[in-house]
């Protein structure tokens, strides 16, 4: 079983910075994507950024340009860089690693670090 543990969120003003970092209980050799996700009050869980398993890297549209996602195997972390915050960024925010399993893939979550923007 993997366990994801996050850390870093916190409270600022809008146009600060925050890094967000997602540390893995243990080393799996094989990986489809790792990502965050967020979720605000009333609000569906929603996409944020994902590093795929051949590197590939996507944003959704309101956070590209302003975050960035990184990983380090040796660590066996995936961070998130979060610049010029906003109010509607004010979420909780989730760390989620997939792994491929025999009858598709198993989605493993983090407990969530809050996230909230004050104007």
């Amino acid at each position: 079983q993997l366990q994801l543990v996050e850390s870093g969120g916190g409270l600022v003003q809008a146009g600060e910075s925050l890094r967000l970092s997602c540390t893995g209980s243990r080393g799996i050799y094989r990986i489809t994507s790792r990502g965050w996700y967020r979720q605000s009050p009333g609000k569906q869980r929603e996409f944020v950024a994902v590093i795929l398993s051949d590197g590939t890297v996507k944003y959704a549209n309101s956070v590209k340009g302003r975050f960035t996602i990184s990983t380090d195997n040796v660590k066996r972390t995936v961070d998130l860089e979060m610049n010029s915050l906003q109010v509607d960024d004010t979420a909780v925010y989730y760390c989620n690693v997939k792994v491929p399993s025999g009858v598709g893939e198993d989605d493993y979550w983090g407990q969530g670090t809050q996230v909230t923007v004050s104007a």
